[in-house]
């Protein structure tokens, strides 16, 4: 209420105010006479008086419309609240309708209500009968489970007596197995010994007849005569490979035989060749590794210990890939040396010049022999000679070294060694 007069008595200031100094305003147009685009003076005052009111009613309705909502909503959303107006009405209606279907909903539900009581007296009438009757099956139901207890404890008694028996006869089964049992493995512990007692006995009687070999190795390591040490070869030789292995082994038995026939040249057994004793497998083996190589194979055969004549040969195969290492007149070594008359130097020189080229050689892929480590042959008269050359030399001297002959793998390396580069005499 206040609040209202407040607004009243500002809008009415406001309005003095402003129509004052419009008046105000007109007044001093009028008396100056002035003129506002291109008017008249009465028409400018006209406008001014206007645009004053204008101003007026503005502010009047800006101010009241700042300051109220309800003078807002009475401008701006009357239409708005038309509306809302007419939709709440519209829902008035509807629950008015829903309260009416309700009700009667509500007097359908009673009526139900009435009848379901009536038929719950009918069902508890029923509910009496039922329970009667239960109560004569109940007893009957009793009289028959004291009769089934009575069945179920002869019948637990017979299953009892029943289990015992079958236990006892599980317990009979058992024992007849384990008896059984213990008896195949005394069967089998019998066999076992007797086959262990007969393998004792051939490995008792191995082991004398080992035993008896190695006393008389003893003796003839002490007393015997060496034939063959240790590693020495007792024969070589090239055999062709990727051939059918019927061919490697004819090729091997050959070998075989050169073997023995060396063995017997050494032992003095002229007139039968020697019998030579190789593991089997190492030399199937090596007979296979042949047939399946692309390449020829040298092969030895070695000595596997010290050979006592009159002793049993054993001997190891041993197998190389063969390839031509050196053709003929091919240059294989040159040294220089520088004499001065010392003597024995000569000697020296030329033992030196063969190790070098011994060397050469294995790193060629010469085969060298496993007793010495050599693989080249020199005659006799070609090294005294060479010695007698050097001898007369004195200064800077070159030795080369060529083959003799084309040599493979298995070798010999056979020389022809040329001194070189012999300086004038002096």
């Amino acid at each position: 209420m206040l609040y209202g007069i407040m607004l009243i008595i500002v809008l009415i200031i406001t309005g003095g105010a402003i129509a004052f100094i419009g008046d105000r305003l007109g007044t001093k147009v009028g008396k100056k006479r002035l003129s506002l685009f291109g008017l008249r003076p009465r028409h400018t005052s006209i406008i001014i008086t206007i645009f004053t009111g204008i101003c007026i009613t503005t502010l009047t309705l800006g101010v009241s419309a700042a300051v109220s909502q309800n003078v807002r909503t009475a401008l701006f959303g009357m239409e708005r609240l038309q509306q809302r107006m007419t939709a709440t009405q519209q829902q008035l209606d509807q629950a008015a309708s829903n309260l009416s279907a309700a009700q009667e909903e509500q007097a359908a539900t009673d009526q139900a209500l009435r009848k379901a009581k009536g038929d719950v007296a009918d069902l508890r009438e029923q509910s009496a009968q039922l329970q009667e009757g239960n109560r004569i099956l109940q007893l009957a139901n009793e009289a028959l489970q004291a009769n089934n207890s009575s069945l179920l404890a002869d019948n637990d008694r017979l299953g009892s007596e029943n289990a015992q028996l079958s236990g006892l006869n599980d317990q009979l089964n058992s024992t007849n197995a384990a008896l059984s049992e213990q008896n195949t493995k005394l069967t089998a512990g019998n066999k076992q010994l007797s086959t262990r007692n007969d393998t004792l006995t051939q490995v008792n009687n191995i082991l004398g007849k080992r035993t008896e070999e190695l006393a008389n190795g003893l003796i003839s390591m002490r007393e015997g005569d060496i034939v063959f040490r240790a590693g020495e070869i007792l024969a070589s030789g090239v055999i062709h490979g990727d051939q059918p292995e019927e061919k490697v082994r004819q090729d091997m038995e050959s070998l075989m035989q050169m073997a023995s026939r060396n063995i017997s040249a050494r032992v003095g057994k002229n007139q039968t060749d020697q019998n030579i004793w190789v593991y089997k497998p190492e030399y199937d083996g090596a007979v296979a590794e042949i047939a399946k190589s692309k390449k020829d194979m040298v092969v030895r055969v070695t000595a596997a210990g010290n050979l006592i004549r009159g002793e049993e040969v054993r001997a190891s195969l041993e197998l190389y890939n063969n390839s031509t290492i050196y053709q003929a007149d091919e240059f294989i070594l040159a040294r220089r040396y520088t004499l001065t008359g010392k003597s024995g130097e000569a000697e020296q020189a030329v033992m030196d010049f063969l190790h070098d080229i011994n060397f050469a050689a294995l790193q060629r892929g010469i085969l060298a022999d496993p007793l010495n480590g050599s693989v080249g042959v020199m005659e006799g008269t070609q090294f005294y000679d060479i010695v007698q050359e050097l001898t007369k030399t004195h200064g800077d001297v070159v030795l080369s070294a060529y083959a003799r002959s084309s040599t493979d793998a298995l070798g010999p390396l056979r020389l022809k060694v040329k001194v070189e580069g012999l300086p004038s005499d002096s």
